[in-house]
Formats: structure tokens, sequence, C-alpha cells
């Protein structure tokens, strides 16, 4: 592959100068090819996940159309506050030498005066939330009338989270003569409505497959025995002697009951999902950043803001709906030229998810034996014995010279005393598992071996209609896309429960206002949610039935535009 330097794409000298204290010198595949076309004020559709270096693609041309005015001439559009942060961050850095450009972000959860008072000092460029950005507009404190550029990134996720309608009036309000520039992962139906009815001749520019899969990341999956997953972590955690380490929970529930049962296994593990207060949410960001915490367990959503190169490893603890959440989990590790590791812990239907990801990235997974107790001993044990060779080289032990002796004359021997040490030094190594192999492959002797999912996988379509999707009465896991062949989310590989909502055509709601209030009150993708049927009183939603009480804890007491909702299971 042709590599393309910063200087060769004829920057100016402030943007190359901020490049260049940045630390980069050649681009990525993504920058190389759209930061050209965007300098030529055409539009683009950019598909390319995190880690691709997007952020630099659309912002330096967008640093490059600046001008000194005091008004707002570039929109970014995020779909969480963590990116709007990130991608608030990066362009600071990007503009550090770009004389008179100010970056404000501005996002639920922090101060209308704060942020109302950035904009009125000045602000050029504006990274915002939808929902907020909606907000300053309807207040008279954002105004767009100068606007030059405007930029939806992570646009599926947008959508996927019920932001269509704020992003399509955003869009409305802004001048016609402006540059508009998308970036999503995927180019679903309703992305490129979006496109086509808020671009002009839009150019493609897509990162393939290929270029997707870091290739600096080694993939592994471990079979597990149902109800192990945490002592199959804790094992991992300690064989690979991981420093900074990413664990991903589908569920909000999930990863604050996985980060507690960690905490108390002596591991320093801090949870980050949409529940946690803003204030919160920026410290256990910034100490993962920093280093002083290296264990952070997360969902999908909440994770979108983390921006850290140094990541050892990804681990999936439940694996992803959605084919394309797997490629944006693994994109966090192996980053900036560096070598990382994923793992994905399956048990039961997740065996089943991690095929269909194969099936789709087609990138092999090699299965890693689950890491034994004895295993764990024999690290620990070496990592004490080092321990304590180093302190013996560093001195300083004359204080404490004198206990050995003292201990010994209380009728305990040097082993004895070495050892209970040790189990100090160890921590609490008893459990229900303890002794015990939890790797379940032994016990599917019946099931077809596998070494690896991924390359030599083969399947059959399931029947068709002639709208490309399968039959309704196909199971959803087996539903693929008539002319991509890519498998349709699956959230289970079981059945879908239809709960009712009491609201419908009457407050003029849309399925994005369902899919929406769904995704970001109960914490799980709007992918995986089925059939939505909207009648005049009441709307109908199907969902995966694993997922049922986490839908009805999460909009308990929800609104929808304004609405407070019921929601109940279809008698």
């Amino acid at each position: 592959m042709t590599t393309t330097t910063f200087a060769e794409l004829g920057l100016s000298e402030a943007v190359l100068a901020s490049v260049t204290d940045m630390g980069f010198i050649n681009a990525t595949p993504i920058q190389a090819e759209a930061i050209p076309v965007l300098m030529t004020g055409k539009d683009i559709i950019g598909q390319a996940q995190t880690g691709t270096g997007k952020t630099a693609a659309f912002g330096i041309p967008l640093l490059e159309r600046m001008t000194p005015d005091k008004y707002v001439q570039g929109l970014i559009l995020c779909p969480t506050r963590e990116l709007c942060l990130q991608v608030a961050d990066e362009m600071k850095k990007l503009s550090t030498h770009s004389k008179g450009v100010q970056v404000v972000a501005i996002y639920g959860g922090d101060s209308y005066e704060r942020q109302i008072k950035a904009l009125k000092g000045g602000a050029n460029i504006v990274v915002g939330t939808p929902g907020r950005v909606i907000d300053h507009i309807g207040r008279n404190t954002l105004k767009l009338e100068n606007l030059q550029m405007v930029i939806m990134d992570e646009a599926d996720e947008m959508l996927n989270m019920g932001f269509r309608e704020d992003m399509e009036n955003i869009l409305s309000g802004t001048p016609e003569e402006r540059q508009t520039v998308l970036f999503s992962a995927t180019m679903s139906k309703d992305i490129l409505a979006l496109t086509k009815k808020f671009q002009r001749d839009a150019q493609l520019i897509k990162v393939t497959r290929e270029e997707l899969t870091n290739s600096n990341t080694s993939q592994y999956y471990l079979d597990v025995k149902h109800g192990a997953k945490l002592e199959a972590l804790c094992r991992l955690m300690d064989v690979q002697q991981l420093e900074l380490a990413l664990v991903f929970c589908n569920q909000k529930r999930m990863v604050d009951e996985v980060a507690e049962k960690l905490r108390d296994r002596g591991y320093p593990a801090e949870a980050l999902h949409g529940d946690l207060p803003q204030a919160a949410r920026n410290v256990v960001m910034n100490r993962f950043r920093n280093g002083s915490l290296n264990l952070l367990v997360a969902t999908d959503v909440a994770a979108r803001g983390i921006d850290v190169d140094d990541v050892d490893a990804v681990i999936n603890f439940d694996m992803p709906y959605d084919p394309e959440v797997y490629v944006h989990r693994i994109g966090r590790t192996g980053r900036a030229g560096r070598t990382g590791k994923a793992f994905s812990l399956v048990s039961g239907s997740d065996r089943r998810r991690l095929w269909d990801i194969s099936r789709y990235t087609k990138v092999e997974v090699e299965r890693m034996t689950v890491p034994s107790f004895q295993d764990v001993v024999r690290v620990r044990r070496q990592q004490f014995t080092q321990r304590v060779l180093t302190t013996v080289e560093a001195g300083g032990l004359e204080p404490f010279e004198g206990l050995l002796p003292k201990l010994q004359e209380m009728g305990m021997s040097t082993e004895q005393i070495v050892a209970a040490l040790v189990k100090m030094n160890f921590g609490e190594l008893k459990n229900e598992f303890v002794q015990e192999n939890i790797d379940a492959t032994a016990e599917r002797k019946a099931a077809p071996k596998r070494e690896a999912f991924g390359k030599k996988a083969e399947f059959k379509p399931a029947g068709k209609n002639k709208g490309g999707y399968a039959e309704r009465n196909t199971p959803r896991s087996e539903r693929f896309d008539k002319k991509s062949g890519k498998p349709y989310p699956s959230a289970r590989g079981g059945s879908m429960t239809r709960l009712v909502i009491n609201i419908g055509k009457q407050e003029k709601i849309s399925p994005s206002n369902i899919v929406g209030a769904i995704a970001g009150e109960s914490g799980i993708p709007g992918s995986v949610l089925g059939q939505i049927d909207i009648f005049d009183r009441y709307t109908s939603v199907d969902v995966p039935a694993t997922l049922v009480d986490e839908v009805l804890r999460g909009m308990s007491g929800a609104k929808i535009k304004g609405k407070k909702v019921r929601v109940s299971v279809e008698n």
C-alpha cells in the first residue's frame, strides 16, 4: 500500500506544524483519501471505524477553511458526550498553531452557563451532541447562518440512538451552500436517505474491511463453562499480565456487577456507562487515560469517547449483538503502530454470535484454552519471586531483619512464614471454581471441532422473499441481506417478545423515536430490536426475549417526545 505523508497533502504551515507536534508523519488511509477531496469543498460520505484517524480526516480540512471571524463556521455532531469531548480535544490539538481558532464543546450533563459563555466568546468550531445543539439553537445562543461546514461523526450511531429528527432539524437550519460531511461505520438505508436529502453529489470514501480489521491485533476466544466468565476473566488478567485493559458488557447492569466483583477480588476496576453522572464519568475516563486505572468495564456507547493508544487488550465479557460493534471494540487496541490483543469469553449462544462475527469480518479468531488455576499460581509465584529479588537488591532491609527470629520463637517455621507472606501478597484465591477446569470445550464432545472461527466457514442462507429478507418465521439469527450476504444482527438466536408502549401516531412519533428511547434508557443497541408497528394510540416493538427485563427496567419512568410512557409485555 502506498504511504502518503501529511507534507504531501498541501496543508498550511499552521496545520502542518500542529500535526507534526502531535507526532504524525504518515496519513492513515481514510486521511489520505478524504483530506484532498474535502479541501476542494466537495461533500463526502466516509465509511470508517473508530481508530482509523477520521477526526483528523475531517478536522484538518475544516481548519483550513477557518477565518479569524468570531462566528461559528464549523459544526461537528457526535452521538455521545464522551465522543464529543474526544473530538473537541483532538480539534484543539490540530488548531494549536492556527491563530484565532476557538473550539467549544456543548453536550448534555454540562452547565448551560459555561457553554453559553464559551459560545459568546467567539467560537469558530462547535462540537456537540444533537440534543444540546438543538437546545442552544432554540435559546438563540448558537447561530448557524455563517456555517461553512457541518460534519456528522458516527452518523449511524446517532440514528440508532433516535437522533434522526434532531439531525434533520439542525441540517435544515444551515446555509444551503455549506459543505456537508458524513462519517459512518455502516451504510444503512437510513444513512443513504440522509445523504440523499442533505448532500450534493457526495463522493463515497470507504476504508475496506481488510483495513478496518487491524492486523496488529491478535484475536482469541475462550470457550467458558456457564457461569464461570468472571473467573475466566480474572485468570486471563493474571496470566496475560495485562496492564491496561478494556472490558465490554452489553448492559449497564452487567457493567456495574462485573466491576464490583472484580474489585471484591482485588482488581482495581471501575465502571463506565450512561447512568453515571458526567463528573464521575470524567474522573474515570481521566484515570484510565493517565494509567492510574488499568481495568475499565464499559458499555459500547459509553466507551465511544475512549481514545487511548496503549490499551493492551480488549475483552468481550459479553459478545456484542452486532458484528459491526465487535469491529468497533477491537479497534481500541493495537493502535498507533502498537500490537494488541482481543479476547472473547463465549458461552452458550455466544458461540453463534462469534460464528456470525467471524463470517462477517472474514478473520479467524483463534481458540485459546482457558488458563487453569495452576497457571495463575505459577505466574503469581514468578511475579512474587521477582518482586522479592528487586526489593532485596534495592536494600534498606535493616529495620526488618530482626522479625524472622521473633516469628520463629513463636513456633513458626521459616517455610510457614514465607508461605504466609506469599499468601498475603497473592490475596484470596478461593472461589467456587478453584481447582476446576472451566474450559467448556471438553463438555461439548458431540459438537464439531473448530480450532478457529472464520475463513473456512460456509453457510446456506434461509429462503428469502422478494424484498431480500428472510420469511417472517425464519429465526432472525439466520436472516441474510440478499445483496451483501451479511447476516442481520441477532440478539440471541432465540425468540422475540412483543412490548407495547402507550404512545402512537396521535403524538406524531416515528420508529427512530422508539429506537432512540429504548437504546438510550436501556443501554442496548437499537440494531437488536425487531419489527416496530405504530398505531393511533400505541406502538408495539419486538425485543429479544433475553433483554425484556432490561428494557422494562430502563423504560420505567422514561419519556418520549416529552410524554411519560408506560411499557408492558403484550398480552
